[in-house]
């Protein structure tokens, strides 16, 4: 499935091929601190299909399993838009960036043992209406 994306304030583009077969919720404690949230969700990309336009920064780590990890941002309003293992010919594109993302649900989750134990099932929490539109 070919799929687009970009940052949240346009700096940064990208097409990619991705199997929507193959999204991921990543519960490990990195996604969680790079996203601010409990979880992140992914889909792997081919490196050689992926066509950026714009100028990415990039931040690199050694997670836990000694691999060094790249998380490619913007460097204009921070968005994650992909990470990229030591070794490895893919790329994990976040789900967040791509316009197509409403036909990309999760499939598989990893990391489960550092998930938050709320995080599993929050069909029962409350929503909440969206704030009144300011027209003017």
């Amino acid at each position: 499935m070919e799929i687009d994306g970009k940052c949240h304030c346009g700096a940064i583009r990208y097409v990619a091929q991705v199997n929507p077969d193959e999204v991921i919720i990543c519960h490990c404690t990195d996604c969680q601190t790079l996203s601010g949230a409990p979880y992140r969700i992914s889909v792997a990309a081919p490196i050689r299909e992926l066509r950026v336009i714009g100028d990415p920064r990039a931040y690199c780590k050694c997670a836990d399993s000694g691999r060094e990890v790249t998380t490619t941002f913007c460097p204009d309003c921070g968005t994650s838009l992909w990470s990229h293992g030591e070794g490895r010919d893919f790329v994990f594109l976040r789900t967040g960036s791509i316009t197509q993302r409403a036909d990309l649900p999760p499939t598989k989750q990893g990391f489960c043992r550092s998930a938050a134990p709320w995080a599993m099932d929050i069909r029962a929490i409350p929503r909440v209406p969206p704030p009144p539109r300011i027209d003017g």
